[in-house]
């Protein structure tokens, strides 16, 4: 298994180059959880992001279908971003690992708090990259150094706008 306490900023930016529609697992149709406000900033920024959600499935969220699993999304996408606990993480993870070559998945990604060593060793023997206890979001912002407009050190210097 790789080395999850750390990632460099290239291997998150390249992901976040490659994978341009995400589907959300556990995405929000309240706009004060953190899975809609996520969602919101990464449509954004030119992502689609396609929400899974069994208990508002058929409904919408921004604009986008919700789906109740991986499997009931009729078309590709990149990366799965798990917005579950760790707990829930391994049968996700084991959804995306069966769906890869059909979905053309790349990536699991948890979002912060979430990890579990035991679906990353089978998503990585499955060939798929996997991001565990960071956000996207977040990412984004500070590998653009948007997290510095707002006062927040990035580690990042620079005096022009940096493209992901």
């Amino acid at each position: 298994m790789g080395d999850h306490s750390h990632y460099s900023d290239e291997e998150i930016r390249g992901i976040l180059r490659r994978c341009r529609t995400i589907a959300m697992v556990g995405a929000s149709p309240k706009w004060v959880r953190p899975s809609y406000f996520a969602m919101k900033y990464l449509q954004a920024k030119g992502y689609r992001v396609i929400p899974v959600n069994p208990g508002a499935a058929g409904t919408e969220i921004l604009g986008e279908t919700v789906y109740a699993s991986l499997d009931a999304i009729p078309e590709n996408f990149d990366m799965v971003d798990i917005f579950r606990g760790p707990e829930a993480a391994g049968a996700i993870t084991d959804e995306a690992i069966a769906l890869k070559d059909a979905r053309k998945i790349d990536t699991v990604w948890m979002q912060l708090g979430v990890v579990n060593a035991d679906a990353a060793v089978r998503a990585e023997a499955a060939g798929l990259n996997v991001i565990m206890d960071r956000c996207p979001k977040i990412e984004y912002g500070r590998l653009s150094g948007e997290l510095s407009w707002g006062g927040i050190n990035s580690g990042i210097i620079t005096a022009k706008a940096l493209k992901i």
